[in-house]
């Protein structure tokens, strides 16, 4: 049996958005023989652009019943049923913070309908809902309602299952508990392991910590390990799992300042081949005998501090040769031509001359120091303020003096207090890492920066 749901929110993410209406469809592989759809009242404010996408306005829920309110008849209709969606993480996700809100712990057995259709009608320019069904001629009138959504999810998954020729479905369910794992590892323990964002430890039976690791959703990335026979070393890990615990951290950033200084701490056995948790290249600049900027590539080094780091040399030449391009450098003087005369982008116009002596140094070296701007902060001193790990509450990242200090939470209405926010630091060791982590992460992150 399936429990076909859709569900319409406030926004995009279930630490602080809210479910505005909520369409369930039972299904017995045949058809539907329970339906239960209506409005819910968030208790928060329905911003203009979500009504201007769902039509659901705020005197619409006004009157509606909030979640707890529902919330038995949401247990009752999916017990013993698998939970399908359309990005079920997304509903899925939902629908679990709810009920956690409540001291209710919500698990069901998932099946995500773009999982499902990218394995039996590969090859598609799209498998967004609206998209999919239109090549598949299934109707949807009014998208974004979780009614029509969900019905027209109803009628994709008999589709999908009509076409399912391989059983792929039945492969994605039976994949939920992985079978042959370490006896100590129990169901009740993976069905706790929360989809939120954090940092994950793996333990064996001796009580040895093996692995760490950090993901925007723990549980999903935790049964992608478990799941993993791609290589000995692998399985030969996931054999060892006894115990899994966690450390939820709000936002990404933390997680991955937490993980890169517990590796360091630990050390354990199975991080340690992993080069992709130590920036081991860095690139580093100097000033040569005729007065340019020159850069390079090479392992870092203790003492010299690099201006950026790389997991390896090939990750840093190739992100140095789009540099090069970028801010009209020389690639001889980069460290990426070697040659007794001119680099090859001199012959082709490229180089503004640098190389021989043309290009006065004066004039390249403005543009090499807009290159090194790249990796300096706008300020001194600030706190990086991100999503915490409730929805009251708010993550921080502590640069004084363009040092990192560390981390802390603090309460979302003390964010006009930086002093507040100031003493809630926790106290972490600086290194190199850590400053290539920040910065790459400002760089594709909007995130609030408060001077203090």
């Amino acid at each position: 049996m399936f429990a076909v749901i859709d569900i319409e929110t406030t926004g995009g993410s279930p630490k602080t958005e809210k479910i505005t209406e909520i369409a369930i469809f039972i299904h017995d592989g045949l058809s539907v023989v329970d339906e239960f759809v209506t409005l819910v009242n968030p208790e928060i404010s329905i911003p203009y652009h979500i009504t201007g996408l769902t039509g659901i306005t705020n005197e619409m829920v006004a009157d509606a019943p909030k979640f707890y309110e529902i919330a038995k008849k949401v247990v009752e209709m999916t017990a013993d049923r698998i939970f399908v969606a359309h990005n079920v993480n997304f509903d899925y996700s939902f629908i679990r913070r709810e009920f956690r809100s409540l001291g209710y712990e919500y698990n069901r057995k998932t099946l995500d309908t773009i999982k499902l259709a990218r394995q039996v009608v590969p090859g598609l320019p799209s498998y967004s809902l609206g998209k999919l069904c239109r090549h598949l001629g299934i109707s949807l009138k009014n998208h974004h309602r979780a009614g029509d959504d969900a019905m027209a999810t109803v009628r994709l998954l008999e589709d999908l299952l009509g076409r399912d020729k391989k059983k792929v479905a039945s492969k994605i369910l039976k994949s939920g508990h992985p079978e042959g794992l370490n006896e100590h590892l129990t169901k009740k323990t993976l069905d706790k392991i929360p989809e939120e964002t954090g940092v994950y430890y793996f333990w064996d039976e001796q009580g040895e910590l093996i692995y760490i690791g950090k993901s925007k959703d723990i549980r999903t990335r935790v049964f992608q390990h478990l799941h993993n026979q791609s290589t000995r070393k692998a399985m030969q890990m996931r054999d060892r799992i006894a115990e899994i615990t966690w450390e939820l951290t709000g936002n990404e950033l933390i997680a991955l300042l937490l993980e890169s200084d517990e590796i360091k701490k630990h050390k354990p056995l199975y991080n340690r081949s992993q080069r992709r948790s130590y920036f081991n290249y860095g690139l580093f600049s100097r000033t040569d005998e005729n007065g340019y900027t020159c850069f390079s590539v090479s392992n870092t080094r203790e003492g010299e501090p690099p201006v950026t780091t790389f997991t390896s040399k090939r990750e840093g030449r190739e992100q140095l040769s789009g540099w090069v391009e970028q801010f009209q450098l020389c690639p001889k003087l980069s460290g990426l031509y070697d040659s007794s005369g001119a680099c090859f982008h001199r012959g082709i116009g490229e180089c503004l001359g640098a190389c021989t002596g043309e290009e006065p140094p004066e004039e390249y070296n403005k543009r090499a120091n807009r290159f090194l701007g790249l990796f300096t902060y706008d300020m001194d001193d600030f706190l990086i303020v991100d999503e915490g790990r409730f929805h009251d509450e708010v993550g921080l990242v502590c640069i004084e003096h363009g040092q990192y200090r560390g981390f802390g939470y603090a309460l979302a209405d003390c964010e006009n207090r930086p002093e507040v926010l100031r003493d809630s630091i926790r106290f972490y060791p600086d290194n190199r890492d850590i400053h290539a982590l920040i910065r790459l992460y400002l760089r594709k992150n909007k995130v609030k920066l408060i001077p203090i």
